[in-house]
């Protein structure tokens, strides 16, 4: 399989850095993480990581992105997040899997995001505040790596998109989210302010690199600068 079996954190973090000179790569357990997220203890996710592990694909190009698997929302930690995590508020469960490793895009929700790192993944992340009149550094941008089995949080400010692979046999990752996001919007938006151009589908707002061919699916062109790509060797 991949690296996380072979070689610790301290190790592929290196490895990946030595891949990556112009990209800075820490830890998610890092206190740079904090004004991003939070790693998440005391839930037994490993249900999830098992029916992953055995039940969904990761493509060698690209990525799948499943906003709700009704097998993993019947497990019973699910309940537990729901009424703990979302304080009783409906959520749903499904996982993005893939074998990117470019930033393409950043995305937001209002409301907090759960990813359960399946396998080894790093993370690309910004904050809603350094948006500017919709337009965006990607020097901004920071990374953080996630070993297998580790879940966090992202807050709602928090802009991300899909993870980046660290070896090549892709990533997988569960994704938790209030319940509807990423659906297709039941309008057409109307925008009254700047936010609004960036409304995508429900409760996701982004913003797209020029390099990334997004604009053809109507999101919002405001990425300044390189569109980062992790290298794996």
């Amino acid at each position: 399989m991949g690296f996380e079996f072979k070689i610790g954190v301290t190790e592929m973090i290196e490895k990946m850095q030595k891949a990556n000179p112009n990209i800075k790569i820490l830890p998610i357990e890092d206190a740079a993480f904090k004004k991003y997220g939070q790693v998440i203890t005391g839930y037994d996710f490993s249900d999830y990581i098992a029916y992953m592990k055995e039940n969904t694909p990761t493509p060698k190009e690209g990525n799948i992105y499943v906003p709700s698997d009704e097998k993993m929302e019947a497990f019973a930690v699910t309940k537990a997040v729901s009424a703990n995590f979302y304080g009783e508020m409906p959520v749903q469960v499904g996982y993005c899997n893939g074998s990117t490793s470019s930033l393409d895009a950043l995305e937001y929700h209002k409301g907090s995001e759960i990813d359960i790192a399946v396998t080894d993944l790093i993370v690309l992340l910004g904050t809603l505040s350094d948006i500017e009149n919709n337009v965006y550094s990607s020097d901004k941008v920071e990374a953080f790596y996630a070993k297998a089995g580790t879940a966090f949080e992202f807050y709602g400010p928090t802009l991300h998109f899909a993870p980046c692979k660290v070896d090549e046999n892709g990533y997988q990752c569960v994704v938790v989210l209030p319940r509807d996001t990423n659906y297709p919007l039941d309008g057409v938006v109307s925008p009254k302010n700047n936010e609004d151009k960036l409304l995508l589908m429900k409760n996701k707002w982004v913003i797209a690199h020029p390099d990334s061919g997004m604009a053809k699916d109507g999101a919002y062109v405001g990425i300044v600068g390189e569109n980062l790509k992790l290298n794996i060797e």
